[in-house]
């Protein structure tokens, strides 16, 4: 139900507005679409959201009909229900929706390395990658220290993990940057090749793995339509 309760009314606009456009159940709803499950994992993709309310939301999605709990080895998990699942040409729409008309430059200002890395991390393509482990170093010196540094680690099996700390493998590729230029590029605004011409992007290591780091990158869902817009 809508944080202001019931709208009263029997519209099916009005019914399911009171599901839909709770705060933060949308963007719940877009991880859960990039194939997100556990609670913790909820917790990355929407960083300022407190655990308290992240639950509050989950129940309410359950109580709704769109996810349900299923037990694992170890707890359980989220998913969508067929209802759920329903609502994802709609989650799709509204992002496709944010990237034609929203304006890019308001949205570059709600910079966040944490949830970039993570959003990046879901959508990497390993296909034009060495078939062998590759560790590829991002560091953003413009934001505070304890932000600065992630590793992708991608496995020849096509996992990706995403670390905070060193995880103490070979760096194939170093790839050093102002946060704004990469999110740019995540968001389709422009690419890996601007922003190194332009050195706002600075890429050392494995030329192989540097050259085809716009296909590797996979990019945002959204980047399409903004690719589109701006070509």
């Amino acid at each position: 139900m809508s944080e202001h309760g019931s709208y009263g009314q029997f519209c099916p606009v009005a019914m399911a507005s009171e599901i839909f456009c709770s705060r933060w159940t949308p963007l719940i709803l877009r991880e859960m679409l990039c194939g997100t499950t556990r609670f913790n994992d909820l917790r990355r993709g929407v960083p300022r959201m407190s655990p308290s309310l992240l639950s509050k939301r989950l129940g309410e999605m359950r109580d709704a009909g769109i996810v349900k709990e299923v037990p694992v080895k170890k707890g359980f998990e989220y998913r969508l229900t067929a209802a759920g699942e329903d609502l994802r040409p709609i989650v799709m729409a509204l992002g496709f929706w944010g990237q034609r008309w929203v304006e890019s430059k308001l949205s570059l200002k709600n910079l966040d390395p944490s949830l970039l890395m993570w959003d990046m991390r879901r959508h990497i393509d390993p296909t034009p990658l060495p078939k062998k482990r590759s560790t590829i170093l991002f560091h953003f010196p413009d934001v505070d220290k304890a932000r600065q540094s992630y590793w992708l680690v991608i496995k020849p099996d096509g996992e990706v993990d995403l670390c905070n700390a060193d995880p103490g493998f070979e760096v194939d590729l170093y790839v050093t940057g102002a946060l704004r230029s990469m999110t740019a590029v995540w968001m389709g605004v422009t690419t890996v090749s601007r922003e190194m011409e332009s050195e706002e992007l600075d890429v050392q290591g494995d030329q192989a793995i540097a050259s085809a780091m716009q296909q590797w990158l996979g990019l945002s869902p959204f980047a399409k339509e903004k690719s589109r817009l701006v070509a």
